[in-house]
């Protein structure tokens, strides 16, 4: 838990220097805005007669992010659409995947006051394709479209600095999990053979992203969640850091990690290859460093 609070102080920390935000100009005329960020990053590592040994591997990750945003007098609806989607490549393992996500979010505003909006928003996110624990002889599918996938709604109010500066917070939440594949569901908090659970709870959000130095900036994410009918003392954490520095134009080396806290999905405990239990409040991480071309429009 030490780690996770740590999380929450510095992202949180990050926000209130809302002094180092960046606002970008946009034209006040139109009501729609639309842009977006295709990346492609590759990793790959060679060996041949080498001495000390190691693995020949591949991987490529391509990540699509989209914005369409919304504004006309004190009126705004912004949305994003994520979706990425990586494999890499061992000899001894074939391919795997290494990411996997699609993510939709959506916020409607109407302004209170300067920077303070009430709102009401909407997040869904699942994954495409099937995933496996390899540890485990023979593999074990634990995920795949729509297995676990979770939908959040609610009115709040957010604060909204500039596109790089803004948090919301729904104090009256409602989230569905679902878990189209019964032989998953207990791993997702879900009782035997149910495809759903129901939550009521509060939902924040945050995202601050600052220019570090000329053509670097770093990116932050956090989304917590408390469940008040169940354990709301234990908050769900999904926190997100990215760090991006451009090459050129077209060229950018990008390096991130998430971090994930839900004591409702089991983590199992793998020993010989063989499944000796669960555990529930383990910090799942994980990391991506590559190099590779990103347009934007």
């Amino acid at each position: 838990m030490k780690i996770i609070k740590s999380i929450i102080l510095i992202a949180l920390g990050l926000l209130a220097h809302e002094t180092y935000a960046q606002t970008t100009a946009v034209d006040s005329t139109k009501t729609w805005i639309i842009k977006g960020e295709n990346t492609f990053l590759i990793n790959q590592s060679s060996f041949s007669n080498w001495a000390a040994g190691g693995v020949n591997s591949f991987s490529g990750n391509l990540t699509l992010n989209y914005d369409f945003n919304y504004k006309k007098g004190k009126w705004s609806w912004d949305n994003k659409v994520l979706a990425a989607y990586g494999l890499t490549f061992q000899k001894e393992s074939d391919w795997r995947k290494n990411d996997d996500r699609l993510v939709l979010n959506s916020l409607l505003g109407h302004q209170a006051y300067q920077y303070w909006l009430y709102t009401f928003f909407l997040n869904f996110n699942t994954q495409f394709a099937d995933g496996y624990d390899y540890t485990a002889s023979p593999k074990k599918r634990i995920s795949r479209f729509l297995a676990p996938a979770y939908l959040s709604f609610g009115p709040g109010f957010a604060y909204k600095r500039s596109d790089n500066l803004r948090f919301n917070l729904s104090p009256a939440a409602v989230r569905f999990v679902f878990v189209s594949d019964t032989l998953l569901s207990t791993r997702y908090g879900l009782n035997p053979n149910s495809k759903s659970r129901t939550e009521f709870g509060a939902s924040f959000d945050a995202y601050y992203k600052v220019n570090l130095m000329e053509n670097i900036s770093f990116e932050n994410i956090l989304k917590l969640y408390s469940n008040y009918l169940d354990k709301p003392q234990n908050v769900d954490i999904d926190y997100t850091a990215n760090l991006f520095m451009k090459v050129n134009k077209f060229i950018t080396v990008n390096a991130g990690v998430q971090m994930i806290y839900d004591d409702n999905t089991a983590i199992p405990i793998i020993k010989d290859n063989v499944e000796v239990g669960k555990r529930n409040s383990a910090l799942q991480i994980r990391q991506i460093v590559g190099a590779g071309v990103t347009y934007k429009f």
